[in-house]
């Protein structure tokens, strides 16, 4: 039986265009929902970027670290839906992690182990400065290093500077 890597590895060499449904495919057809559906336009371009964006970059981080990528993939799209969906960024990590469990359940995306780790992850992501696990960490480093990424001329913010330099560092730029 192929791997997702393989079978994935697969697809895009043939050139194919059919969709392979997995998890994530599922998962992205839910969000890009609530994303289109946003009135304000700015908003719905940030919420594009910023969480396909942050999804992306878990995925690369995970794989570096030796962590579930799938799940990495999940974590990144739903971090913070919530905020977008509300258009509220009060508390966004508990009430994100709330939905989040939500969406996975209504989904039937996940076991509930999984649920647990992807909720953990969302709910501490704003907690910068403080070391959770090692996948909490993968979604606090794809955030701020999509905030970078998104435009390095744009200054740093202060909460995310450190993080970033260590980033940096671990990937060998600087």
């Amino acid at each position: 039986m192929e791997n997702y890597i393989e079978k994935m590895q697969k697809h895009i060499h043939n050139g194919r265009s059919e969709e392979m449904e997995n998890r994530i495919e599922r998962l992205r057809k839910y969000i890009d929902e609530i994303l289109l559906n946003m009135k304000d336009t700015q908003e719905r371009r940030c919420g594009y970027i910023h969480l396909y964006g942050v999804s992306q970059t878990c995925a690369f981080i995970a794989l570096k670290r030796n962590l579930d990528f799938e799940l990495a993939t999940m974590v990144g799209m739903l971090h913070d839906l919530h905020s977008y969906k509300a258009m509220n960024t009060e508390n966004h990590a508990e009430h994100g992690a709330v939905w989040a469990r939500q969406i996975l359940d209504e989904l039937s995306l996940t076991t509930e182990n999984e649920t647990d780790l992807i909720c953990s992850a969302i709910r501490n992501h704003s907690s910068k400065a403080t070391t959770h696990s090692a996948f909490d960490e993968v979604l606090k480093d794809a955030d701020v290093l999509q905030h970078y990424l998104y435009n390095p001329l744009f200054p740093v913010m202060e909460h995310e500077k450190c993080r970033l330099q260590n980033l940096l560092t671990e990937f060998g730029i600087k």
